[in-house]
């Protein structure tokens, strides 16, 4: 081998050493690219799959409160109906009284109601022709309780039960529907109590 050759061999091999080694070092370089991506990307897994399992929390919750709240309605809304039902039972059963008891009613209201002054009862047609013998005298009586007199129309009003007062030209409600629509509250607040509580 002449010295051109061993010089070209040497260069040859000193290359070939040189591009093993590049070449290891290139090879070592993209593991560790390799291996921080690798470290990067599943450290942004963790973070969106904490940042999912926590949206998920989130709207389970949400879902969970919905649900709660809408139960929570329902349930008013049933009671809001068996109170309503209830106050409606009632009203139907002191508008079918017998006539005594309700004519008792009556009275009693009439007591409460009546005004000083001159006025005007009326009553519905139903109440007109049931009304008993002697009533016309215990309206006066309660009238005259409260400084008062009253004289029975006998026309008749459009009215479930109860009666209307008349002094002056001002009328004053006193239908049984107008007394439980007064008191609605009231009554609905004892219902719930008897009821639910």
């Amino acid at each position: 081998m002449s010295g051109l050759d061993k010089i070209k061999s040497q260069i040859l091999d000193e290359a070939n050493h040189s591009a093993e080694m590049k070449l290891a070092e290139a090879n070592e370089k993209a593991e560790q690219m390799i291996s921080e991506a690798k470290a990067e990307a599943e450290a942004e897994a963790s973070k969106l799959y904490a940042k999912s399992k926590e949206a998920v929390a989130v709207y389970a919750d949400r879902v969970k409160s919905s649900g709660e709240m809408q139960r929570k309605q329902a349930i008013l809304q049933a009671k809001q109906e068996v109170i309503a039902e209830v106050l409606q039972n009632a009203y139907e059963k002191v508008c079918a009284q017998d006539d005594a008891a309700y004519f008792g009613m009556i009275t009693r209201m009439l007591e409460k109601y009546a005004q000083p002054g001159d006025g005007i009862i009326s009553f519905n047609a139903k109440d007109l022709k049931r009304m008993p013998k002697g009533f016309e005298a215990e309206m006066e009586k309660a009238a005259q309780k409260k400084g008062g007199s009253l004289k029975l129309s006998s026309e008749a009003k459009e009215m479930d039960g109860g009666f209307i007062l008349v002094y002056g030209g001002v009328e004053e409600n006193c239908t049984i529907r107008a007394m439980f629509d007064a008191k609605r509250d009231y009554l609905s607040d004892k219902v719930h109590e008897v009821l639910f509580i």
